[in-house]
């Protein structure tokens, strides 16, 4: 089987794509997270860094993971915030209990908020997956 097929084969299938999709939302997130706690705390950044890259996220599916459902695009961007509220809160508690709790606890320092922060915004991605393919996106069909 060549390059091409393969590849093109592992980006056939839906979950893939939600991944692939979701890495780069991740991405914007973690970094706009970093940017951010120049400027404010931690606990914020994280918060404002999510919306980023929740809207990444939210374009990225639309556009390559879900087939347009019947709902007006607001009525999914709404039911996308409602999902990563979960997530959000998921990402927000892993993230602050890992720093303040489980690190210490072990004694690791290495870059531990930004390595509590990328364990954080890897929580919930199977469930964020299922809550968007058959809540936000109307159980439409992935593309």
């Amino acid at each position: 089987m060549t390059v091409n097929k393969s590849l093109s084969r592992l980006l056939s299938q839906p979950f893939v794509r939600f991944t692939l999709s979701g890495g780069v939302a991740a991405a914007i997130n973690i970094l706009s997270r970093m940017a951010m706690s120049q400027v404010t705390t931690y606990s914020i950044a994280i918060v404002c860094a999510y919306l980023a890259g929740m809207t990444t996220a939210f374009v990225l599916m639309k556009l390559y993971v879900f087939e347009n459902s019947s709902r007006h695009m607001a009525s999914e961007y709404l039911r996308f915030g409602a999902v990563n509220v979960i997530a959000l809160a998921q990402v927000w508690a892993v993230s602050l209990i890992l720093v303040h709790s489980i690190f210490p606890f072990v004694g690791f320092k290495f870059h531990a908020e930004t390595t509590a922060h990328v364990i954080g915004v890897l929580s919930p991605i199977a469930t964020s997956y299922f809550l968007h393919k058959y809540f936000t996106f109307g159980g439409s069909h992935v593309a």
